[in-house]
């Protein structure tokens, strides 16, 4: 923390301050990674000295879009961390602004960072009450409580009725707890059920399940209309005033409704909102009124169908359950639980609501709570008053001396005889009459207009609800086809493109649809919803995640995975055909979701799961000793930046994909302050790019000082328990003969290290080369450099660069940036560009499917079987399916046919598969004079030449260069020395159109062998060939014929 003299309050910390009356002096600063942004002075802090540090304030934790120009920015660890400047200004950045990049419709558009709805420019926002309470209960208060509830509770008798409401509600309030718990743990933006999902599991799941959702709420308009259209009909049809028949009527009524019902919901929310509140007046009437119809004393009409007032001996009655026409407990539960499927409405306008933190739990738990006393209260007082069965005709009077038995004993205490009921069907009573609650009413067309509102308050809520809902995932841009109904309109945003799609789905399904089979989908479709939102809160409470903090305590995550597995069944209950289809539908959509990976990442509760399951499996794997049949190629790849080197990176790729673990590393040297920056801001660069071109691999850097240095510590320190690397990778020093002497030690170094540290070596060479890191660049410079001139371009054009028509823009735009680059750099000779483009064709040999022909394997030295075993994995890959590997190995003279019979029978032990063994027994054979020739040529620069001079002066040149080859070592190793160079005639003469050669590596002993003569070996033995991989495994079995 640097100090500065302080002014004694002549400025005020932006951070301690939150009024700052007076705006601040910015001045503008560049950053490492390409960023402009405002800065500040440094101001005095609370702690009475001139600071860059801040103090915790809720702006540096805001989303980078979520307040497009306002969030704060703390002070960076760099800033804070490195040499203080010498000029002394001390300065920090204060906010970010959008730069603008990115179109309409990328992924980073959405919901996390649209810029939240000021308050005060006249949007509305709604309390718990108006936003969450009312809208709930309106949708649980259906079209039950007035038609089928008396029939629900006459099946099953009030003593299992109210197990079947308890039920429905155990299973609302325990998603409601869910809710409300994730609710909690962070700000909820617009989308309902869907935020809340995706933003917990991910977008896999709450894309599937948010675009099934919105369809559901989408055809529930329709449902929801066609009962208010019906009992309309039911109307017409009583007073015989129908206009064409019964079907074009609801479809012509149904029509209308719907009409107008969008042309309250376009109208704006307010509008939608006094609308329900009136439908809410209407109902709570309605419902007041069959509470004092049932305390009203009957009419000889009302008795003779069934009502005879509050009666103990009709209340006994009901009690047992009577089930007919082959209705079940769960027949009669799948035909209620429906009714309570409105428990979204609320959280559906999350978007819409002041505090949906706090108003989603409190408004959805008191709905339940009072909808579900309701339909109890309501039952109960029907069940208390209505018998089962009655005739309707007041005629049906017991008369004196008859018997009251069977199932009519309580109507034939009370002096009505309906037995008749048991032998030929009645039209009254809870089994028989849908119309139970008109007639017990106080008075009858106040049940029929809580009907209606009860109808048109349910497709009001899902008309808003679905446009609401699509609006959201359409944001998110999940599904890019979809991005047109993102768009909003006026101070609420409004989906009016939405709204237009509900509305001809639910006018198609009003026209054509059969709503009776829909009707089920439509119920599983919610009930799929409400259990995933259940597994959701049950996840993020099992992955643990310190993120994982809702304020709303009242939750259980085994109750919440209850829920969710309660869901489910009741899913099958309603309609097993519906459930599967539900099922089938969600798991297609996730799999596209998956597929198509949308580039979003909400810190999702599977993220953490992931992440809690990789560490206990690595815990796990670290307690269990490896075992030759386990043993997998784990690679520590040396290829620089990942895209320096795409052969080699291809080729290991190959050797671990989706088996193995690979890590593509790269050393960075030079100044700590320079690399520093550069290793952190290349650091997620290098791995999404891995990522996006679908490698299998991580990437690690580190810095140090020289190349050997960072290449040990990757060695040593790279992996985590059992999953760390067993086998480098490198590629061969081309330019070894004209590199620094230093450069070639420390490449020679890494080799030597890598042998002491007991790994599997591999060195790939190829005649082209492998680096193409200055190709690379060179692109980067040409994109930066038309990036520039399209930037040139939209500063001469009007609007930006975005007019249309005769405005549009000339093909013949300023070519002045990029003249300037390549009047710069200039275009290279054509030798150069030659051999870049023989390069960059070879640098993607193995990214392609190889070709007819063979894989030569080498296997002269035994090392343990990595020499064999990597050439094998490599037939395994479809790529190289057509290259059949051959395998040669050394004999000799006169051992030929045993030689082969013995690898025959080691390899078929193996189950190793190859198309030819060859015995080689001449290789004892001297080279040619004309390849010794070459070797020593390729040597002479680097010798010593002691043994032409004398003592004192050989052991001076000796002490000088102390690196060059002697004279005497050339003569211990000669007969190794010629080994390389016949091995490489041998080569020449078999191996010269495989597609990729395998070769044991030779090994130089330290101390023995300098680094030069050690890399003419292995240039000698590899130089003009194809492909070549020298392996030497660490001498411990990675092969086994014991199952």
């Amino acid at each position: 923390m640097e100090r500065r003299k302080s002014n004694r309050g002549g400025h005020v910390n932006s951070a301690f301050d939150s009024n700052l009356d007076e705006p601040p002096i910015y001045e503008e600063t560049e950053f490492s990674n390409d960023e402009h942004r405002m800065v500040r002075p440094s101001v005095i802090s609370a702690f009475g000295h001139d600071t860059l540090d801040r103090v915790p304030n809720i702006d540096f934790y805001r989303n980078a879009g979520s307040v497009s120009g306002h969030r704060a920015v703390r002070p960076s660890l760099q800033e804070l961390h490195d040499v203080f400047q010498k000029n002394g200004a001390i300065s920090v950045p204060e906010t970010v602004t959008d730069d603008g990049e990115g179109s309409e419709g990328t992924p980073s558009d959405d919901l996390e960072s649209a810029a939240p709805i000021d308050v005060n420019k006249g949007a509305v926002k709604f309390g718990w009450i108006r936003g969450v309470l009312v809208r709930c209960m309106l949708n649980i208060w259906g079209v039950m409580l007035f038609i089928r509830l008396s029939w629900v509770f006459g099946q099953a008798g009030w003593g299992l009725g109210i197990v079947v409401i308890a039920l429905s509600c155990v299973v609302t309030t325990i998603t409601g707890l869910s809710m409300s718990a994730i609710c909690t743990n962070g700000v909820v933006r617009g989308g309902g059920a869907y935020y809340l999902i995706s933003r917990s599991l991910g977008p896999e799941f709450g894309g599937s399940i948010g675009l099934i959702f919105a369809f559901a709420n989408a055809v529930a308009v329709a449902m929801y209309v066609v009962g208010f259209a019906e009992t309309v009909v039911d109307l017409l049809k009583e007073y015989a005033h129908l206009m064409v028949d019964e079907i074009n009527d609801i479809r012509i009524i149904g029509c209308i409704t719907v009409v107008l019902l969008l042309g309250i919901s376009v109208a704006g929310m307010e509008w939608e909102a006094k609308a329900q509140i009136v439908l809410l007046v209407i109902l709570l009437v309605a419902i007041v009124n069959v509470f004092v119809g049932t305390a009203l004393p009957p009419t000889e009409d009302k008795k003779s169908k069934g009502f005879f007032g509050y009666k103990t001996k009709i209340f006994m009655e009901n009690f047992t359950p009577a089930f007919r026409n082959g209705e079940t407990f769960f027949s009669v539960f799948a035909i209620f639980f429906p009714a309570a499927t409105g428990i979204l409405a609320g959280a559906n306008i999350s978007g819409d609501l002041r505090d949906a933190q706090a108003a989603i739990p409190k408004g959805t738990l008191l709905a339940i709570l009072i909808t579900g006393i309701t339909y109890l209260a309501v039952a109960l007082c029907v069940s208390g008053t209505v018998v089962r069965d009655a005739t309707g005709n007041t005629t049906d009077i017991v008369t004196s001396g008859f018997p009251c038995n069977g199932s009519s004993v309580a109507a034939c205490e009370l002096g009505y005889n309906f037995s008749s009921c048991a032998t030929e069907p009645c039209k009254f009573g809870l089994m028989n009459n849908f119309q139970v609650m008109t007639m017990v009413s106080g008075f009858g067309p106040l049940i029929t207009a809580g009907t209606f509102s009860a109808t048109l308050s349910s497709a009001l809520a899902s008309l808003v609800s679905a446009p609401k809902v699509f609006q959201a995932l359409c944001k998110d841009n999940i599904y890019k086809a979809l991005h047109f109904f993102a768009k909003g309109h006026g101070k609420n945003n409004e989906p009016i493109r939405g709204y237009i799609l509900t509305f001809i789905i639910s006018v198609a399904f009003i026209l054509i649809g059969n709503l009776n089979t829909i009707a089920p989908i439509i119920s599983n479709f919610f009930l799929a919803s409400y259990a995933l939102i259940n597994f959701s809160c049950f996840h993020a409470s099992y992955a643990k995640s310190p993120g994982w903090r809702p304020a709303y305590k009242y939750y259980n995550m085994w109750l919440s995975l209850l829920g969710a597995l309660l869901c489910c069944v009741v899913m099958f209950v309603i309609n097993w055909w519906a459930a599967l289809l539900t099922y089938g539908i969600e798991i297609l959509l996730y799999i596209y979701v998956t597929v198509k990976k949308p580039d979003v990442n909400w810190g999702s509760s599977t993220q953490a799961v992931t992440f809690v399951s990789a560490v206990s499996n690595a815990l796990s794997l670290s307690g269990v000793e490896d075992h030759v049949k386990n043993f997998r190629p784990q690679i520590l790849l040396l290829t620089g930046s990942v895209r320096a080197r795409p052969a080699l990176l291809d080729l290991a790729h190959s050797f671990t994909k989706n088996y193995g673990l690979c890590l593509s590393c790269e050393v960075l040297m030079g100044p700590r302050s320079e690399i520093l920056p550069e290793m952190n801001n290349g650091m997620e660069k290098n791995q999404q790019w891995l990522n996006k071109t679908k490698r299998k691999a991580f990437y690690a850097a580190v810095a140090c000082d020289s190349f050997r240095e960072g290449a040990e510590t990757l060695l040593q320190a790279s992996g985590l328990g059992r999953m760390k690397p067993n086998t480098l990778m490198i590629g061969f020093k081309k330019n070894w003969r004209t590199a620094e002497k230093e450069a070639v030690q420390s490449y020679v170094g890494i080799l030597h290290d890598a042998f002491d540290f007991e790994y599997g070596t591999v060195v790939l060479r190829m005649n082209q080369g492998l680096d193409v890191s200055h190709l690379v660049e060179a692109e980067e410079e040409m994109l930066k450099a038309a990036k520039e001139q399209q930037a040139l371009d939209n500063e001469m054009m009007p609007n930006g660069g975005k007019a249309r028509g005769l405005f549009r823009k000339s093909r013949h735009s300023s070519q002045q940036v990029l003249t300037t680059r390549v009047s710069v750099c200039g275009p290279p000779p054509p030798q150069v560009a030659k051999m870049n483009e023989r390069l960059v064709e070879a640098s993607g040999q193995f990214k392609k499917k190889q070709p007819k022909g063979t894989t030569d394997v080498w296997w002269l030295f035994d090392d343990g079987g990595l020499t064999l075993l990597l050439p094998y994995i490599l037939t395994t890959r479809k790529k190289w399916k057509d290259s059949k590997l051959r395998i040669f190995i050394a004999g000799q003279p006169g051992r030929t046919e045993i030689d082969k019979q013995e690898m025959r029978s080691l390899l078929h032990k193996f189950r190793i598969k190859c198309s030819d063994i060859t015995v080689i027994d001449d290789i004892h054979i001297k080279p040619t004079d004309d390849n010794l020739k070459k070797l020593e040529d390729m040597i002479e620069p680097f010798r010593l030449h002691e043994g032409s001079k004398g003592r004192d002066q050989a052991e001076g040149i000796q002490k000088e260069y102390p690196w060059k080859i002697t004279d005497a070592e050339l003569s211990s190793f000669e007969e190794k020395t010629h080994l390389q160079v016949r091995l490489n005639e041998l080569l020449q003469e078999h191996s010269k159109s495989a597609n990729l050669i395998v070769l044991s590596m030779p090994i130089a002993r330290k101390g023995s062998i300098s680094d030069f003569l050690y890399m003419a070996w292995l240039d000698i033995l590899t130089k003009d060939l194809p492909p070549t991989l020298l392996i030497r495994g660490n001498h411990k079995s990675v092969l086994t014929f014991y199952s």
